[in-house]
């Protein structure tokens, strides 16, 4: 078995794969403060909730864009699971061609995205990762990561509003039925969904025509399906693609794990 894991700002996401099956996901709130020991003692323990071995596991990828838990997910790989992970490092242990000013500034969440849907769905396309800030990844028609954009998440546009503004608060995340609020509630849910979907079908036009046309869009992270019915111009959303991406990215840079294949 694999251990895949998404170390995000917000959400750490764990996968693990027996082949090229996802056995089991789990979401997790990112903590910095936690130890090697908490991480080890909870990834063992959701192991167990699902009657698997943490003996078993042959492997460990992951992408991290915390630097402060480098160290202690390192440690805590060696010392729980008996491997040294495998980190995703674009420009350095990845071959997907990183057609950038500075590729060593492309963040690995950014550059498993773009590889496994390129792998996954073939280019040119277009990647949009909802999460704690919305990227846009994009791959030209010569499987090149070319760059995107980098906008202020969903939520975290909100909470910013909330916390300037005294007389507002917060809402729950849903879409309300008219684009004319008739209320704050109401009001604060039309701005932030469909205002954001404004956003992310702008950009997306913008990026098409400077991939000359006929990209392929995909949706993933966890503020994705608020948005996927309203933004017009996504025509897929991947919630795995990730961890798909750091088993693809696992198996290449160890041949004898497995299939690099996709499906």
């Amino acid at each position: 078995m694999l251990l895949v894991a998404d170390v995000g700002n917000t959400n750490t996401k764990i996968g693990i794969f027996e082949g090229r099956r996802l056995l089991v996901s789990w979401r997790l709130t990112s903590r910095r403060e936690q130890t090697s020991d908490e991480y080890g003692l909870f990834i063992e323990t959701l192991l167990r909730t699902r009657g698997l071995r943490p003996a078993d596991l042959h492997g460990i990828a992951i992408s991290n864009v915390v630097p402060p838990v480098q160290q202690t997910l390192e440690a805590m790989c060696e010392k729980y699971f008996g491997h040294a992970a495998f980190f995703v490092e674009p420009g350095v242990n990845t071959r997907l061609p990183l057609a950038v000013d500075a590729p060593r500034e492309v963040g690995p969440d950014r550059y498993v995205d773009a590889f496994a849907a390129t792998a996954i769905y073939g280019p040119p396309l277009i990647v949009i990762d909802f999460g704690t800030a919305t990227t846009f990844n994009c791959v030209n028609a010569r499987s090149e990561f070319v760059g995107g954009a980098i906008a202020p998440g969903l939520a975290t546009s909100v909470d910013a509003l909330v916390a300037r503004a005294a007389r507002l608060y917060r809402v729950e995340l849903v879409r309300p039925k008219e684009a004319i609020g008739r209320n704050t509630v109401t009001n604060l849910q039309s701005g932030a969904i469909y205002g954001y979907a404004g956003l992310v079908d702008g950009l997306v036009e913008r990026m098409q025509a400077e991939l000359g046309g006929g990209a392929k869009v995909i949706a993933t992270g966890g503020n994705a399906g608020l948005i996927v019915e309203v933004a017009r111009c996504i025509e897929r959303v991947d919630e795995h693609l990730r961890l798909e991406g750091l088993r693809l990215l696992y198996e290449e840079a160890h041949p004898g794990a497995g299939s690099v294949d996709t499906r």
